[in-house]
């Protein structure tokens, strides 16, 4: 495979961090770029995340000495210096979708964390094994914009990960209502218990803008390929709460779900087991070798034990059994960092190089 040079643009925060760490040993990128604010811009990388380091891992050497670049004054040199940037800056939405429409401009592909250009009908929404068709509108942001690399596209919002993969599988039995109560960890909102000291022993029911992103996200991951765009799906109707725990990662969803068709137990069970997408066929450096953990034990699965199953990036599910109003309920849980953040978007990328859009 090519290997390919690469670029982090917000590389200073907590996801741009784990972007960092997840690239270190990568046997196809190489991060050549960091990039952030203009506060700290010139430093050396180790410099810039001295006193703020919030992974586990120690600061990679090789990226460690580099030195920081501006992401928004200096994205022309950065453009020239790499393959494409993962990006995972901090700014207003409105900025962001600047930002990074002008790297798209400068014909460097763009694989986004944030959710500035979700909706935007030409950038596809990437969860790998759920639709990597949607990487067809690609040509479409081509054309629209007159580029003949330069693109974007981006993962979804961490919070459906936690219950979309579940459901995805039970697709054909007709999925008419979904309601998906998400219990999210603080750093989905890039904190760790020092830095919001208010979450320990705490429970705050209200993530800003959280449950009109998980409604209305999977309608455009489960829409089609249409006149240069992705025509979101009209169905299921999906109902959300989304609650922030006192948990370091981690995301786990209480899940209800009415058919069409109502499947049986062990239909579902038999599904979510055999379950498997194109990142698997095509054996992806980040993919899990089983993108769904099923557990028949009625108290799994659990954050702590189960989050970091596959290096983070599978999915687990349990607790499945028939509901009074809806036809099934279940609980299941993701990585909101690995699988629901920087794992997603470097797994994305692998597919977009696997399948020639980078």
């Amino acid at each position: 495979m090519k290997k390919y040079t690469v670029g982090v643009l917000g590389a200073t925060g907590m996801v741009g961090q784990r972007f960092v760490t997840l690239l270190a040993a990568h046997p196809w990128f190489t991060v050549g770029v960091v990039a952030a604010s203009p506060s700290s811009a010139g430093r050396t990388y180790a410099e810039a995340v001295a006193g703020r380091w919030l992974m586990e891992d120690a600061i990679p050497p090789k990226t460690a000495g580099l030195t920081v670049f501006d992401a928004t004054a200096d994205r022309r040199k950065i453009a020239e210096s790499v393959d494409f940037v993962f990006s995972a800056m901090s700014m207003s939405k409105e900025d962001t979708k600047l930002l990074e429409q002008s790297y798209a401009e400068l014909e460097c592909p763009v694989v986004s964390n944030d959710g500035a250009h979700r909706m935007t009908p030409d950038v596809p929404m990437l969860i790998p094994e759920i639709n990597p068709q949607h990487a067809e509108v690609i040509p479409h942001f081509r054309k629209r914009l007159g580029l003949k690399r330069g693109f974007i596209a981006v993962k979804s919002n961490c919070s459906l990960q936690s219950y979309l993969p579940a459901l995805h599988p039970l697709w054909e039995f007709g999925i008419e209502k979904v309601l998906a109560c998400t219990y999210q960890a603080i750093s989905g909102a890039s904190k760790n218990f020092k830095s919001w000291p208010e979450m320990v022993d705490n429970v705050i029911p209200l993530i800003p803008d959280e449950e009109e992103k998980s409604e209305s996200e999977p309608l455009k991951i489960w829409g089609t390929v249409r006149d240069g765009g992705i025509v979101h799906a009209r169905e299921p109707q999906i109902t959300t709460q989304c609650i922030r725990v006192p948990v370091t990662d981690g995301h786990m969803a209480a899940v209800f779900a009415s058919f069409a068709q109502k499947p049986g137990l062990q239909e579902v069970v038999d599904r979510w087991k055999s379950f498997s997408g194109i990142p698997q066929a095509l054996s992806l450096p980040s993919a899990p070798k089983r993108f769904l953990h099923y557990f028949p034990e009625p108290d799994r699965p659990q954050t702590k034990l189960d989050r970091g199953i596959e290096n983070g990036m599978a999915v687990s599910v349990g607790r499945l059994r028939e509901d009074t109003q809806y036809d099934i309920k279940f609980v299941s849980l993701s990585h909101n960092t690995l699988r629901g953040a920087a794992g997603g978007a470097v797994l994305a990328a692998e597919l977009l190089c696997a399948e020639g859009y980078i």
